[in-house]
Formats: C-alpha cells, structure tokens, sequence
C-alpha cells in the first residue's frame, strides 16, 4: 500500500515567521509531527511518502502515486486542506483526513471517505484492519484519551531537514487548567498525559541520528501540565545532553505558574531550554477571570515573566483583546505591559471562539456567535459579536500591533530581554560556519541597508556589540524576528 501524508499550506502569518526564514535558508519552522506519528504507526509493509505543501509543491504524480492519501490540519489550514481532498478526490484515490480542525469541526467536515476525530493511537490499527478486510467507516472517533505509551518514534526519514528551522518532538498531552477560549483542552483533556522517559530518550536518540543538530521545539501545549512527571525527565534529559555533546537546544510551552518552581528552572536552563510560550492573555484582571485563566491572576506576571528570563531562558507569550470585561484603556494598557515584560516576540490576536470551545457554546447560547474562525486570530477578522463596538476593537488592536512591532518599539524590547539574562548564561550555539555567515549577511543586507528603518536596526546592532556580545547570535535572530512580524503588520494594518 502505497500512503501519501499531505501537510497543507498555511496561509502567511505571525505564526508562520516566513519572512524571518528566508535570512536562515528555510522554508518552514518544523515538519508536521503529527504525520510523521501516523507514518510510524502504519504497518511495515505500507510505504509512506510526504509531501509538506509548506516546503513544497504537491504535484499530480504524487497523488497519482498514492493508493490512499492521508491529510491531517489545523483549523487556520482548511482552504488548503479542502483543496487537497477534492484534488485527490477528482483523481479517484481514497482521501483520510484526521487532526485538529476535523477533531473540532464536525459541522463542516471535508468531503473526504475517512473522518479519524481525537487521537488515532486506537482508532488507526482499526481502520487498518477494517480497510483489509473491505468494511472501513466513515467516521472513526476515539471513545477515550489514550496513553501515550503506545505512541512510536515519528518517522523522521521521510523529512527533508535542510528546509526546516527547528525539528519537533512531542512528551505530554493535555493541560490541567480550563482557558474558555481554548480548544486544546477539548482535544486532549484537562488531566495531562505524559510519554515515560525512556520513550523521549528513543526520540532523541533518533533525531541525534538524523544528523540534526540545533534546535529542539517540544510541541506540547503545557510542558508542565504534569509537575510531576517532568520533574522526573529532566535529570534524565540533563543526563542524554551531557553525553551526547548537547546536540539540541529547546524550547516549548508552558503556562505562568513555571515562575514559581526555582528548581525546574534551574533544570530546564541546565538541559539546554532557550525559549518558552507563555499565555499571559492580558493584564486584565477581570478579564482573566472571565476567561477562567485564574491560574494567571494568583501571581504578578510582570515578576514572573522576569523571573523565568533571569534563567536564561527568552519569554514569548499570547496576549488577546476582545474581551467582554475589557475596559475602555485596554489597548494602551497591553502595550505598555508588553513593553515593560521585554517579551520581543509578542503575539496578540483578538479574541477568537474557536469551535467546540466553552466559549463557543456560551456565545453561541447568548446569540453572538456570528460565523466559524478562520483559525488566524491575527487577520483582524472577529466571528462573535463583542461588547466593545466592533469597528473601535479592531482600530484599537491595530494600533497595539503598529505599536509593538514598530523597530524602535521592538529593539528596545529585545535588548531589555537580552540584559534580563544572568551574566554566566551560556548561549548553546550548534555552529556552521557558513549557513551562519549566510544568515548573518542576508540580515545585515536587508536590514541594514535595504530597510527604510535601517538607522533603527544600527543601533541595535551597534547595542549587541557593546551590551551583549555573548549573546549576540540570538539578537540577530530577535532582528530577523521583528523583521516578520514587521510585514506581516503591514499586510493586516497597512
């Protein structure tokens, strides 16, 4: 059985960082983990092809190739997904189409022959026995959140390193606390499950195979959902680094209360984590404690976030406006917490009610749910009636993104987050020479001298050398980052 796993196109946003990619020679931040999961988990005598429509053109001799198509995607990639199915449907193959956006969209499921909703740990062995046998269904649901014990190596041999930026491996699923607004916790449950030690140690060890070398994004939603557990994996980790010669740096997720863990800091800065998400939200105490994020109102989030910077560790964080408890100051009030956090890569979206969420079905019940997301809470789009006048939210947010990812805004946060590391941070660098050089020029070329904001980035430049030399690598990559969201501002805001 010949499978082809199609990955679909996201469109261009700040979360796709493809205009800060081009300066590295990438195509794409990672591959999709989630496919090459699946392709672990087909039997041996299958042979699995992927085509990441991200890095590359999906052409009608790979469908034609194929004897069956598996698509997974997110919500934000469904024009692009519903592309593919009819594509590959006019050609008469067998279309299966799991991930997020089906497992959180039964209203607008694609036209495909095989719907796989929740995780596929349990239900994939039973499609495959079924379609052997001639009775496959339409609809595979998973009854239950499996263990992850079960779950194999991803199969990193059909993925093409040289496009990506970072390569990604998976340890929990899951989040214990209960956001109104997210879906993950619908997907994967509130009661975290983690893969055992020996099982990351095999994906490690896989991935150090490769050849990779370089940076490591751990895609769990909530690294330390399960305290318990990662207190137990990182000595382990600490351990496989050390004697392989520190071949990966990390980063990951996690909710605020890290800040509070002295301890499993200190471990995450010694295994090599560089950067991790926080979901900060807002500064809003009633608004957090509208969405449910009480877990961000029991600490101040100004000292957290510094406090996790102290380790040496970069934070970046989701901020959201449109909340219904909001006040009428909430625009100034964001950018003025996001400049004294020294968060550089500063994601704000608008409030967005993802399907199947608790905030869902609230405004669904209150009569404001007005269309499906797009899945981009950064397009400017809003698919539920606010409270706030529309027209002035989404001027508002505006404003927040000219402002934070301005140059002059932007640098001045970076160095802020560059001096808030200690001074015996190390900065774990897997060099090459000459991709590094090439980085390096393109960035100076494009945004020193190309750039309308040139002068801007000189002293910045100028900054790194005599502030943070130690560190100066990372500052051109924040440069290079900035430079993103830059023109990705100019495209939503004009």
């Amino acid at each position: 059985m010949k499978v082809l796993l199609v990955w679909p196109e996201f469109p261009d946003t700040y979360w796709s960082f493809r205009h800060a990619l081009k300066f590295e020679g990438r195509q794409a931040a990672f591959p999709p983990l989630g496919l090459l999961t699946v392709a672990a988990m087909l039997p041996p005598e299958w042979e699995p092809r992927l085509v990441d429509m991200n890095v590359e053109t999906l052409w009608p001799d790979d469908i034609e190739w194929a004897d069956i198509v598996f698509v997974s995607a997110m919500i934000v990639q469904n024009e692009s997904l519903e592309s593919v199915v009819a594509q590959c449907r006019n050609m008469g193959k067998r279309v299966v189409v799991g991930g997020p956006y089906v497992s959180t969209s039964s209203e607008r499921l694609p036209d495909a022959d095989h719907i796989f909703i929740g995780e596929a740990e349990s239900t994939l062995p039973e499609f495959i026995n079924d379609l052997e046998l001639g009775i496959a269904r339409k609809i595979y649901k998973a009854d239950d959140r499996p263990s992850l014990a079960s779950t194999p190596v991803p199969d990193f041999s059909l993925v093409d390193m040289d496009r990506y930026s970072a390569m990604n491996i998976q340890y929990s699923r899951g989040c214990p606390f209960n956001c109104e607004f997210c879906d993950i916790i619908e997907i994967y449950g509130r009661v975290p499950r983690t893969k055992s030690n020996s099982q990351m140690l095999a994906e490690l060890d896989a991935l150090k195979a490769t050849g990779w070398r370089g940076l490591v994004f751990i895609v769990d939603d909530n690294f330390i959902g399960n305290k318990k557990n990662v207190r137990l994996f990182m000595p382990d980790l600490i351990e496989w680094s050390r004697a392989n010669g520190d071949p990966f740096s990390y980063i990951t997720e996690a909710s605020v209360n890290l800040a509070e863990d002295d301890a499993l800091l200190a471990q995450m800065e010694e295994a090599g984590f560089r950067r991790v998400f926080l979901g900060i939200e807002t500064p809003v105490e009633e608004s957090l404690k509208e969405a449910q994020k009480g877990q961000n109102t029991r600490r101040d989030l100004l000292d957290s976030i510094h406090k996790i910077q102290s380790y040496g560790m970069e934070v970046m964080a989701g901020f959201i406006v449109g909340f219904d408890s909001d006040p009428d100051d909430i625009f100034d009030r964001q950018m003025q917490f996001i400049r004294e956090s020294g968060i550089p890569l500063a994601m704000v979206g608008l409030l967005t009610a993802l399907p199947d969420t608790q905030l869902w079905r609230r405004l669904e019940k209150e009569g404001r749910l007005l269309n499906v997301s797009t899945g981009n809470n950064t397009d400017c789009s809003i698919n539920f009636i606010p409270r706030m006048d529309t027209s002035r939210l989404v001027e508002g947010y505006k404003s927040i993104l000219k402002n934070i990812y301005s140059p002059r805004e932007y640098y001045r946060r970076a160095l802020d987050c560059l001096g808030r590391f200690h001074s015996n941070r190390l900065e774990p660098r897997q060099v090459n020479i000459r991709r590094d050089l090439r980085s390096f020029f393109r960035v100076v070329l494009d945004l020193g001298i190309r750039d309308h904001s040139r002068l801007e980035f000189w002293r910045y430049f100028l900054s790194l050398l005599r502030h943070h030399t130690r560190d100066f690598a990372h500052g051109m990559t924040l440069a290079a980052m900035g430079y993103h969201f830059r023109r990705v501002t100019e495209k939503y805001c004009g």
